[in-house]
This record gives C-alpha cells, sequence and structure tokens, in this order.
C-alpha cells in the first residue's frame, strides 16, 4: 500500500520561523604575571563595571570558561599563559561525549582525546550519515563539526592529522584555515613531540632503542617494512622506551620521529613484541579487548600565537591491568 502525504489545512496554523540566535558576544582575558590568581577576583579585575553578584550569576551559569572549558568554581587558581574568556550572551556549551573528550579549545585549533574504535574521519570506505540499520555514524571530525555549528552555523573545520580508528588518545584539529595551513605546511617543526604508550606481547630484547626501515603499502591497505627505499616507500623512525613488564606484556613509551600510516604497529611487529590486540599486525587477541595503542602526549607551537602547548592524557587503565 502507500500511503500519501496529507497536505496541511487552509486553516491549519504552521509553526512560526525559528528566530535568528543572537551572536555569542565574548571577552578574552590572557592571564599575565601580576594578576590576580583567583578566577573571580581576576575576573572581577578586568570587568570593574560588574557586580559581583552578576560575575557569580554568569559562573553558576557556565557563562566564565577557563582555556576554553566553562568553569563554576570561583576560587579555581589561575596561573600565567592560562586565558579566561566571559560569554555575555549565553552558556558556553558544555561538550560531553561517550567516545570523545574535548580537552582544549580556542579560536584556532581543538584538541580532544579520541575513544578507540571511532574513526579520525569517513574515508572512501566509510562516510557520515546512517548505517545500514539507520543509525547515525559518526567520526570525531563530524562530532566536533557539529559542535562548533551549534556555536556558529558557519563554523568550519579542518582535519590536519588523524589517528586509526581503533587507537584512541590525543589529536588536533584547526578551526580555520590559516591554523591549517600553517600546521600541514610546517608540521615537523611546530610538532615537537608525540608519545605514544602501548602493550605489546612479550619484551623487546633490548630495554630502550630505535627501529628504522622503509614503509609501503600493499594492495590490501596493509602497510610492511622494507630495509632499502624503493618507490612508494617512505622512511619511518620509531624510537622506543619499556617502562613495565609482567604477565607476558610490556607498556612501552613510543615517540615518532616521523608519522608513517600504522609506523607504531609495523615496527612493533618487526622487534617481535606485536601490540596486544593487533591481530592485523601478527598480534592476538587479549584481555583488554581492543588495540593497545594510546596517543599520550602531544606538544606543538601554536599555529597563530606561537605560544608552547603541551598536553598529557593518563595511561588508559586496561594497559596498566595487562602489565600488573
Amino acid at each position: 500500500m502507500i500511503s500519501m502525504i496529507q497536505q496541511p489545512d487552509a486553516e491549519m496554523q504552521l509553526p512560526a520561523p525559528r528566530k535568528p540566535q543572537a551572536p555569542d558576544v565574548i571577552r578574552r582575558f590572557p592571564v599575565i604575571e601580576g594578576d590576580p590568581a583567583t578566577l573571580l577576583a581576576f575576573v572581577q579585575a578586568k570587568l570593574p563595571e560588574m557586580k559581583r553578584t552578576r560575575l557569580k550569576q554568569m559562573l553558576r551559569h557556565d557563562q566564565i570558561a577557563l582555556d576554553g572549558v566553562p568553569v563554576t568554581d570561583a576560587l579555581s587558581p589561575l596561573d600565567p599563559g592560562d586565558e579566561v574568556a566571559v560569554n555575555f550572551t549565553r552558556e558556553f556549551r558544555i561538550f560531553r561525549h561517550r567516545r570523545l573528550k574535548l580537552i582544549y579549545e580556542d579560536d584556532d585549533i581543538l584538541v580532544v582525546e579520541k575513544g578507540y574504535g571511532l574513526l579520525s574521519m569517513g574515508n572512501e570506505n566509510f562516510r557520515p550519515g546512517t548505517d545500514m540499520h539507520g543509525a547515525p555514524r559518526e567520526t570525531a571530525y563530524s562530532i566536533m563539526r557539529d559542535y562548533l555549528k551549534w556555536k556558529d552555523p558557519s563554523a568550519k573545520l579542518f582535519i590536519v592529522h588523524r589517528l586509526d580508528r581503533d587507537t584512541s588518545g590525543l589529536m588536533m584539529f584547526a578551526k580555520n584555515v590559516e591554523a591549517k595551513e600553517t600546521l600541514q605546511h610546517n608540521w615537523n617543526q611546530m610538532v615537537l613531540e608525540r608519545k605514544y604508550v602501548c602493550v605489546v606481547e612479550g619484551c623487546p630484547e633490548e630495554p630502550a632503542g630505535s627501529v628504522s626501515s622503509y614503509l609501503k603499502e600493499n594492495s590490501k591497505f596493509e602497510v610492511f617494512s622494507l630495509d632499502k627505499p624503493e618507490p612508494g616507500a617512505k622512511l619511518a623512525v620509531t624510537r622506543y622506551r619499556t617502562l613495565r613488564q609482567g604477565a607476558g606484556y610490556s607498556l612501552e613509551e613510543v615517540e615518532l620521529d616521523t608519522g608513517r600510516k600504522n609506523q607504531i604497529r609495523v615496527h612493533m611487529k618487526q622487534l617481535g613484541t606485536p601490540i596486544a590486540g593487533d591481530q592485523r599486525y601478527g598480534g592476538h587477541s587479549c584481555p583488554a579487548h581492543r588495540l593497545c595503542l594510546h596517543a599520550q602526549t602531544l606538544r606543538f607551537v601554536h599555529p597563530v600565537t606561537r605560544r608552547m602547548m603541551s598536553f598529557t592524557t593518563p595511561i588508559p587503565s586496561p594497559f596498566l591491568k595487562l602489565v600488573k
């Protein structure tokens, strides 16, 4: 049976058009040496025309943010280099998502902690939209793009690097073309440190060392290692250090001198100690039920302000349980 779409009666009252959203009015104040050391006292000093009771009310309603995160504690400590923002229009949105955590935001960049199993962005085999069951499909990019558009429908978001779907940890987005191009054209000079932690099967023969080889991708999109360069192969250098051993596993700290696809996974396999849970590159299933690779530290020069930015996340608790 084909059902017909019923046309509205002439007398039926249609919903009123949605009023355009008032633009945010935000003022930002950098914290410098000699400024008040707590949040409310600092804001009072910067906005002497506003009553203390009004400022406290704005705190309660998430209209004051510290380094991009709404704060309600009047006594929150401040350090030189912090930034306090006040939204005079409405609350700052508190971003919450079970698979993605917002770590830092300003006018130019976003830093997030991505959960494992979440794609950084769509590709030729996976595009945002709905799956075969009609459920929404998400990527880290689509989640953060939607968050930005809640605040400003004209907002843009740009990928500057990515993590594998099953790798968790820190990644960065650009919010404008200037930041995107500056980062992409100067990535090796501006990104000063990228550290990962992983749990591997067994333990490397040496407690610390490096792996250097040429990586190339085959027609099945698998990356393999070569001793000598050949067309299509790129040099990759990985440094590692064993932090802890136990129960047949080792916890490794890994630092990249280059950023090639699947670099850590291939080089850990080359050492004879594949990453736990990495069945694609020589590993077996593991009690953590995931690929045990996490991007822990990201340190870089801000593409616009040129400030030094450094972010570190804790070692995932399942990693620590494996090496007890």
